[in-house]
């Protein structure tokens, strides 16, 4: 990024490779500073007109802007007594003013970018202490105008996150480029992100529209843009290679990532093509959520165009979990859209414990009511996998699953409201005052995702049906039909409504290519039958009126009733 700050909407990419300000003085006369009081009167104008109208006095803005930039700058030296300025009659009209600057720059997605040509420690010391060195800054300075105009010291100091809400640091990476990759050369690498969390951000929309379609030419075409205007996110999306190129106008979702999924180290990156490319936020004019399989360079391509409506974190995730479960078909793998976790119980034996289901059908809600029911039947709890894994028969054909992410996108709406605040501390909330409000929390350690897990129970989660707790399916027949009906209520969290059905719960890969996972799924289940995994149905209840009831609770009880019966 060529420009020292950019501001798009409410996002602002604060560039100390370009300029840093490591005083006040530097930091109102900067250009960055400049745009920023243009945005803040503009808005002022907009919400506050009135305060707008004392503000400027009739003056044009670029003479308002000047003249408070010279009151800012002499009141870091002298004593409001000392000053002389009309906007001293009024000093509570002032002070509003400071107060309504301050929130509409703690209202934006605040990110901070150093690029750096190594990896010394002074280099990563240096990042952190400069963010945390700027941070300081913009909160004294806040804090010293608002006590001068309001004329006493406070009593109360909230440390806020003045400064950024995260800060990358971008370092070149050179990969083996098949010649349709070349004009992302230039383009930086994520080698290292510091959050300040909680994060909370405010997307524009709150819920992912349409499906993933394949298209029959290289999305590499349509890259459009300057290699200023974009950064990448390389990532290990189970034990996949994922190289993310995000446009900057989205980097807020990009900082999300390193919540979901491991970020991948420079060994991991140097001199290694992706399985995985995607190009995310592309402004190419379109509505393009599509993705292209590369046969020719062993590479699966996906492509989402810029638009407000992207700004939902679940575009990004789950193209990315597409492209990875495509990938993971071609070899045979089976992709599961659900969640698993390692039960250990009080005698010492520990269950694997999957269930799939597609938005809402109540996977991660029947774990969540599991932990709450166990108490001291349930010693210990490890998760896998909370919404994407993977099924495959290891070297000696005994059926084994792995997962793809090492954080949690979990819906607030639907959980114990204690559950989704445990981790609060580590974790990125997206417009939690919302509907569909989603939370991204760190859950397992990128070694336990990436090893083969042994399955014990693989259950269906029905949230339509007005049954309780669960059953066992008869047959292989029966099960495949339930699993690959895929049937849910749909609880507003994508465009669908009502009752709809999804090939195998998974419009993620398996839906895009049916009849290569009906073979694989026959076989899976053939295996499933004969290891005697116990293979059921869960009745969670979350899509009927008033969520069922007490369905949830029901059907955890029956759950741990059955791990029991299997110890």
């Amino acid at each position: 990024m060529k420009e020292a700050i950019y501001l798009h909407e409410n996002l602002a990419l604060i560039n100390y490779t370009r300029a840093y300000y490591s005083t006040v003085e530097e930091l109102l006369s900067s250009e960055g500073f400049s745009l920023f009081l243009d945005r803040t009167l503009d808005h002022l104008a907009q919400t506050r007109p009135q305060l707008s109208d004392w503000l400027s006095r009739g003056l044009p803005k670029p003479e308002v802007k000047k003249d408070l930039v010279r009151l800012l700058k002499v009141m870091q030296v002298l004593e409001i007594e000392e000053i002389a300025h009309p906007y001293f009659h009024d000093r509570q009209k002032l002070l509003e003013v400071i107060e309504e600057g301050y929130h509409y720059w703690r209202n934006m997605q605040r990110y901070s970018l150093i690029v750096t040509h190594n990896e010394e420690g002074l280099q990563l010391a240096n990042f952190m202490d400069a963010d945390q060195q700027f941070h300081q800054m913009i909160l004294n300075f806040y804090r010293k105008v608002q006590q001068k105009v309001q004329g006493s010291k406070n009593r109360v100091y909230r440390q806020l996150q003045a400064g950024t809400n995260a800060s990358l640091l971008l370092r070149d990476y050179t990969w083996p480029m098949p010649s349709p990759y070349r004009p992302l050369a230039k383009i930086p690498f994520v080698h290292t992100i510091m959050l300040r969390t909680p994060l909370i951000i405010h997307p524009r929309s709150n819920k992912r529209l349409g499906t993933f379609t394949e298209v029959s030419c290289n999305p590499m075409q349509e890259w459009a843009g300057s290699e200023q205007e974009w950064m990448c996110f390389p990532l290990k999306v189970g034990s996949l290679l994922c190289y993310t190129y995000f446009h900057r106008d989205f980097t807020s979702g990009a900082v999300a990532l390193a919540n979901l999924f491991e970020l991948a180290s420079d060994s991991d990156c140097v001199g290694h093509q992706p399985d995985l490319l995607l190009l995310f936020g592309n402004p190419d004019g379109r509505q393009d959520t599509v993705f292209y399989h590369d046969q020719a360079n062993g590479i699966w391509v996906g492509k989402v165009s810029a638009g407000e409506v992207i700004e939902y974190f679940g575009y990004l995730k789950k193209m990315i979990l597409t492209l990875h479960n495509l990938a993971m078909i071609e070899k045979g793998w089976l992709p599961l859209h659900g969640a698993m976790i390692n039960l250990t119980l009080k005698d010492g034996t520990t269950r694997g414990v999957i269930m799939i289901g597609d938005s809402g059908a109540g996977k991660s809600e029947t774990i969540e009511a599991l932990n709450n029911l166990g108490g001291d039947q349930i010693v210990n709890r490890e998760i896998i996998f909370d919404d994407m894994g993977s099924l495959h028969l290891d070297c000696q054909g005994r059926v084994r699953a792995q997962g793809t992410e090492i954080g949690a996108f979990v819906r607030l709406d639907d959980l114990d409201k204690g559950s989704a605040y445990r981790d609060i501390d580590r974790s990125i909330f997206f417009n939690p005052e919302s509907a569909n409000a989603r939370v991204v929390v760190p859950a397992s350690p990128y070694t336990t995702i990436i090893t083969d897990q042994k399955v014990d129970l693989f259950l269906y989660a029905n949230n339509y049906a007005d049954c309780r707790g669960l059953r066992a399916f008869d047959s292989k027949q029966q099960a495949m039909q339930t699993f690959i009906e895929g049937k849910r209520f749909a609880l507003g969290t994508t465009q669908e409504k009502g009752l709809s059905s999804t090939f195998f719960a998974n419009p993620f890969g398996p839906m895009q290519k049916q009849q290569e996972c009906l073979q694989i799924i026959s076989r899976m289940f053939d295996a499933l039958m004969e290891q005697g995994v116990f293979l059921g149905e869960i009745y969670t209840g979350l899509g009927l009126p008033d969520k069922g009831g007490d369905a949830l609770s029901q059907a955890a009880q029956a759950l741990l009733e059955t791990l029991q019966s299997l110890s």
